[in-house]
């Protein structure tokens, strides 16, 4: 999938299931671009602008693929060095509610 597709798909999912109240969350796909959940907006957004977030997650795009299909566990991916998180590891645990 294309950047502009995974932030579709991951459009979709925050209109569904709703973001992460009152604070930014940012999927940082190394050279493909970022990926940003915006919870501080009404509703959430999700866009590809790269700045300041409370929570970073680190991950190739490949991996953020696998994890947002459910073919691999983000734990385990966590625990394999295959995902990094950098902030506020409490919104990184609200994620899967999104990702899931």
């Amino acid at each position: 999938m294309t950047l502009e597709e995974l932030t579709t798909n991951m459009q979709a999912r925050v209109a569904e299931k709703g973001g992460i109240d009152g604070k930014v969350v940012k999927f940082d796909l190394t050279d493909d671009g970022v990926i940003t959940i915006d919870g501080t907006a009404t509703p959430a957004t999700v866009t590809n602008e790269d700045g300041e977030a409370d929570c970073t997650v680190s991950l190739t795009k490949d991996t953020f693929e696998a994890v947002a299909s459910g073919e691999e566990n983000a734990q385990m991916a966590f625990m394999s060095g295959k995902l990094k998180v950098d902030g506020d590891m409490g919104i990184a645990m609200q994620l899967g509610s999104i990702l899931g």
